[in-house]
């Protein structure tokens, strides 16, 4: 018998996403919702304002999803858990022993509160596009199973990682990964004007978007269906939260989108080499048209998000009565200086942080600080790669890469030869002997190239895209010789590195970014 009211549980509630899936959840009037909120002053100031909007819907307590009993008490006598809880950039590369509460031992301790119950809520745990590491035009679609190459330094990408294999090979009867891209919400302008960070996004990266309300939409209608007795083969499984089409772009055109707010342009305020050529992370869904089909919540366009903002923040435009001089002076060049900008890195000889995003000190210096002698891709001046026609949704399929088996056969078919097919794509061994035909999620043992022997289920390696735990380190990333014996990784890793680099970047004993080769 359905029950009359439903009860959801929340993490990262305070979040952009979050506050958007709060604003839409609530539209339900058959949910209650039980939110985890840390005891900081801002927290409490939304706490306050919910409390008064929705009264005795919603239950609200304050503690840390890095503490085992606090998720315990979360989780506990609810219907659905929503796990958005995570610790971003820039304050991720500050703070990683954060990140690491926030997006390893949190997405632990409520997986394994989930796990504890009897009658275990549904988890939906929402990751990011940041596993996936770089693209750029050479193979600017992806989708779910491609490879996960979180961005050297990047502790945000790799603790999401680390967090979301955890959900996977977790005895959690129901769970669903949903991997988050960017998301464009109201103050992003402003929010993206205070730090480095800004300066990481490479022009020819290909982005697509998606807005904090489709988002929060997406969760709504998720729980509404399944509430409404929606097909059980949604869950189990992992999805790209996308846009869509009106969302996709490129780094560039992003950029002239925000300067033009203020009557301005990325070739009038910027110069190509302060900004990062590679290490990054986005690219365009060839499978993001996936959770559109199941719950329609994709109803916003870049063009419609930047004139809400115009149309909301209307003093924006006063900045166009400034020169782009006083523009740059006040906002670009004090970002110049900041320690997560990559000129300042040259500056300062910060080998690690040049190797990882440029190739090297030779390769910065090699990129014109003239736009006239710098390729831009949406402007469609690289040869052969031409951008009106690779946006179109009809050549997603040619930049398809290859998970190392048949894929065309259907789910049911899976045998132990599509295992080992895989396993040797990656480098490595299926080691099971025998196999049940179709099983996606009963755990079997493999090998990698480094010779690590490590369970998991066929879903999480052929599916997912993950592969040898044991490789996968927080404060260490060496894909340069992985990717040697890994041929699943290069087909994608070669695109922004050279078959002859060999580095190892990692975090050091201080915290400092660092690098052996």
């Amino acid at each position: 018998m359905k029950k009359n009211i439903i009860t959801v549980a929340m993490t990262g509630a305070s979040g952009n996403m979050g506050q958007a899936v709060v604003n839409e959840i609530m539209k339900l009037n058959y949910v209650r919702v039980r939110l985890l909120f840390l005891p900081d002053k801002r927290e409490r100031v939304l706490t306050k304002k919910w409390t008064k909007k929705y009264g005795e819907r919603m239950e609200i307590f304050f503690g840390n999803i890095k503490n085992e009993g606090d998720c315990q008490k979360l989780v506990k006598d609810v219907d659905y858990v929503v796990n958005m809880a995570a610790v971003i950039p820039p304050l991720a590369d500050k703070r990683p022993d954060l990140a690491r509460d926030a997006n390893v031992t949190g997405a632990k301790n409520i997986v394994n509160a989930i796990e504890a119950l009897a009658c275990q809520p549904k988890l939906i745990h929402v990751s990011t596009v940041a596993i996936y590491g770089n693209r750029n035009y050479l193979h600017p679609w992806g989708r779910v199973g491609d490879p996960l190459l979180p961005s050297a330094y990047d502790e945000y990408g790799t603790g999401k990682l680390i967090g979301e294999r955890y959900v996977l090979d977790s005895e959690v009867k129901n769970w669903v990964v949903l991997r988050q891209t960017g998301i464009v919400y109201e103050k992003l302008l402003m929010s993206n004007v205070s730090d480095g960070l800004i300066f990481h996004t490479c022009f020819n990266v290909p982005i697509e978007w998606v807005s904090d309300r489709d988002s929060g939409v997406l969760v709504k209608n998720i729980i509404a269906k399944d509430y409404h007795n929606h097909p059980s083969d949604f869950w189990k499984k992992v999805y790209n939260i996308g846009g869509g089409k009106n969302f996709r772009t490129t780094g560039y055109e992003f950029f002239n989108m925000g300067f033009d707010m203020i009557g301005g342009s990325v070739e009038k305020f910027m110069k190509p080499n302060w900004q990062a050529t590679r290490n990054f992370h986005c690219m365009w869904f060839s499978d993001s048209d996936e959770l559109e089909k199941r719950f329609h919540f994709q109803s916003e366009s870049l063009e419609t998000f930047w004139a809400n903002v115009k149309k909301k923040f209307w003093y924006f435009s006063l900045a166009k009565l400034l020169p782009p001089k006083a523009i740059f002076a006040l906002i670009i060049k004090p970002l110049l200086k900041d320690e997560n900008a990559p000129y300042r890195w040259v500056k300062e000889g910060n080998v690690g942080r040049i190797n990882a995003f440029f190739g090297g000190k030779s390769q910065w210096e090699s990129i014109s600080a003239e736009w006239k002698n710098f390729a831009v891709w949406g402007k469609n001046q690289i040869e052969g790669y031409d951008y009106h026609k690779t946006i179109e949704e009809t050549s997603a399929e040619k930049y398809k890469l290859s998970h190392g088996y048949d894929e065309s056969k259907p789910d049911s078919e899976l045998s132990l030869e599509d295992l080992q097919d895989a396993a040797r794509f990656r480098g490595g061994k299926c080691l099971a002997s025998t196999f049940t035909k179709g099983d996606w999620y009963t755990k079997v043992e493999w090998q990698c190239a480094d010779g690590h022997i490590f369970l998991a289920s066929p879903y999480t390696v052929l599916k997912a895209g993950h592969w040898c735990p044991h490789c996968i380190r927080e404060g260490h990333w060496d894909f340069d010789r992985q990717a040697k014996k890994n041929p699943f990784y290069a087909q994608v890793w070669y695109d922004s590195h050279e078959r002859e680099e060999n580095a190892t970047y990692y975090i050091d004993e201080n915290g400092r970014s660092a690098l052996a080769s």
